[in-house]
């Protein structure tokens, strides 16, 4: 256990697998939350017309938020532990969403405490934010079973989408990295993630929209588009902070274990 605790490459592994693992469990669990950009910046959003359908703007699933740094994980674990650690962690991730899931379906079956759909209500507040709180929600239960209650199919959908993303920037990372060799990290990084973030944009709602909600072809195609645009400005937004934490993690390993890592990682299939 101690050698285990003390190794630099497991500890490395472990720290990159538990930020990928928490970011993507908690990104499909916020994604039930649809935000727009333009308005948290506080512009006026934007007017987009794809596909025969018009005034697109960025409303986005909040689980866009973290995907990115899902992504950079991705990388850093592909650079360092090769195809059989980011697939590794990929079905692990996928496992636990999966059971966290049913988790939380079986909360929302439960009967709750008689005083606590009402709890978030407290008598000794003023009559005026007594009533301003019971206008947004009189019943504690059933927001939690509304919020945490995600279909069938957009759960599907996000676990398959996932999944394939996640290979297929496997693949991708390392046909670059057979042509570059070693260096240029961040064009491999950067490659990788704008194909695997092009395939999950269009995937996730195929499966949850089209399949699950019989949305028209155009509109999913659409709306894919919208999310892949915003998919591709964060990819460019991230870089420097790939870079950053790339550079961190080769001194902390030091130059003959960084190099022997990622010589493994290359001849790992």
């Amino acid at each position: 256990m101690q050698s285990f605790i003390t190794n630099k490459a497991y500890r490395l592994f472990l720290v990159l697998g538990g930020f990928f693992i928490a970011n993507a469990v908690t990104a499909e669990f916020i994604g039930v939350k649809i935000f727009s950009l333009e308005r948290t910046f506080g512009f006026e959003p934007v007017k987009l017309n794809f596909f025969g359908n018009a005034g697109l703007s960025f409303n986005m699933s909040a689980g866009v938020i973290l995907w990115p740094f899902v992504f950079v994980m991705t990388d850093l674990i592909n650079e360092y532990f090769g195809r059989k650690g980011v697939r590794f962690l990929s079905f692990l991730a996928a496992a636990l969403i999966a059971y966290a899931f049913v988790m939380v379906f079986l909360t929302t079956r439960t009967t709750p405490a008689d005083f606590w759909p009402t709890s978030h209500i407290q008598t000794g507040w003023p009559l005026e934010k007594q009533d301003l709180v019971k206008s947004k929600v009189s019943d504690y239960n059933f927001a939690f079973n509304l919020v945490f209650g995600q279909g069938l199919w957009i759960i599907i959908g996000s676990l398959v989408a996932f999944l394939i993303g996640q290979l297929i920037d496997v693949i991708v990372f390392h046909k670059i990295k057979d042509v570059t060799g070693d260096g240029k990290f961040l064009y491999r990084a950067t490659g990788s993630t704008l194909v695997s973030q092009f395939i999950d944009s269009f995937v996730v709602l195929f499966i949850a929209f089209y399949i699950g909600a019989n949305w028209n072809l155009g509109t999913v195609l659409a709306i894919g588009l919208v999310n892949y645009i915003y998919k591709l400005c964060m990819v460019f937004v991230m870089i420097p902070l790939l870079a950053v934490i790339h550079r961190w993690i080769d001194r902390y390993l030091g130059k003959d274990l960084s190099q022997q890592l990622k010589r493994e990682a290359r001849m790992a299939r």
